[in-house]
């Protein structure tokens, strides 16, 4: 049964950084698309990024320039270094594996692909 770890969230101030990790157990995370997503209390949950079997990555634009997602294959662990972090981002997030080689562009726009989340973790960013 495939498993995905989070770890990594926290409490930080406005501006400040964290990052985000994701463990996979039988789960090989370099032939899949693969993605972070948030959800705050009340609303749906939406794409932050996304990487594709070939590197290519996609971006919400609220996240562009601050956000950066990656992976290190010898430790099928993905990463979401975030930074720059505002208030706004003080959200429920989720890594999730597709089990597809779908584009990251469209991976984004389609949650629905994703077929193995992690458990959440909470980022909350203060004033």
């Amino acid at each position: 049964q495939v498993q995905l770890v989070e770890s990594g969230g926290g409490s930080v101030q406005a501006g400040g950084s964290l990052r985000l990790s994701c463990s996979a157990s039988r789960y090989p995370q370099s032939r899949y698309c693969m993605g972070w997503f948030r959800q705050a209390p009340g609303k749906e949950r939406e794409g932050v990024a996304t990487l594709a079997r070939d590197g290519s990555t996609s971006y919400a634009d609220s996240v562009k320039g601050r956000f950066t997602i990656s992976r290190d294959n010898a430790k099928n662990t993905l990463y979401l270094q975030m930074d720059s972090l505002k208030p706004e981002g003080t959200d429920k997030y989720y890594c999730a594996a597709s089990g597809s080689s779908i584009t990251a562009i469209l991976a984004l726009r389609h949650m629905e692909i994703f077929r193995y989340w992690g458990q959440e973790t909470q980022v909350t960013v203060s004033t």
